[in-house]
C-alpha cells in the first residue's frame, strides 16, 4: 500500500512541476532575459531566502559558482557587503518575508540590482525589485489547495530549484563553456 501511495504523490508532485514549468514558459520571456542579464553581468551575486527557498537559492549559489560567477549566500560569515554593481537574488513565495525585503531594500539603497522569485508580481519585494519572476505557485501560508495540493510551499520551493537550474543551464550555453571547463570549480575538499 505504502508503495502505490508513493507513486500517486510522485505523479501529483510531477504533475504539479509540469503545470508550473508549462506557465512558466508561456509568460512573458521579457522578465527572465532580463534576469538572465543581469546574472550574468554583476559583479557578484548575492543569494537569499528563508527556509526551504533559502535552501533552493543555496543549490542555484552552487551552479552559479561552478559558472564562475563570484557567488555568495547571505548570512554566512564570509559574505561581503554588497555594492553597486552586485545582483541579490531572492526567492519569497509571498513577497513579504521582512529580513527578505529588508536585503533587496539594503541592496536597492546602495545601487545594487534585485531578481525576485515569487508566486506575485504585486508585493513589497516586487516593488525592490529590478524584475520579478513570477512561480504559479501557493504560498506557505495558503492552505486552501486551490494552487497546489502539496503541503504548504513545496510547489514553490520545487520551482526555485527548478528555476534555478533553468537559469544557470541558459548562462552556461551563453558562456560557451564545456562541462570540463567547469569541473575544477568543484569542491575537494568533500
Amino acid at each position: 500500500m505504502s508503495e502505490q501511495t508513493l507513486t500517486a504523490a510522485l505523479d501529483l508532485v510531477s504533475h504539479e512541476l509540469d503545470d508550473l514549468v508549462d506557465a512558466v514558459g508561456e509568460s512573458d520571456p521579457g522578465p527572465a532575459a532580463r534576469a538572465l542579464d543581469l546574472l550574468d553581468g554583476a559583479e557578484r551575486v548575492f543569494v537569499h531566502g528563508a527556509g526551504r527557498s533559502g535552501l533552493a537559492l543555496r543549490m542555484t549559489a552552487m551552479r552559479l559558482m561552478h559558472l564562475g560567477l563570484d557567488v555568495h549566500v547571505v548570512g554566512e560569515v564570509t559574505t561581503p557587503a554588497i555594492e553597486s554593481g552586485d545582483v541579490l537574488l531572492t526567492a519569497s513565495g509571498s513577497g513579504t518575508t521582512g529580513s527578505i525585503v529588508q536585503a533587496a531594500r539594503t541592496a536597492v539603497d546602495v545601487g545594487a540590482q534585485v531578481v525576485a522569485v515569487s508566486t506575485t508580481a504585486s508585493s513589497p519585494l516586487a516593488e525592490l525589485a529590478e524584475v520579478t519572476l513570477v512561480l504559479p505557485a501557493a504560498t506557505k501560508t495558503d492552505r486552501s489547495g486551490t494552487a497546489s495540493a502539496q503541503y504548504a510551499g513545496s510547489l514553490f520551493e520545487q520551482g526555485v530549484v527548478l528555476l534555478g537550474d533553468a537559469l544557470f543551464h541558459a548562462l552556461w550555453q551563453r558562456s560557451g563553456h564545456s562541462a570540463d571547463d567547469l569541473w575544477p570549480r568543484h569542491a575537494n575538499l568533500e
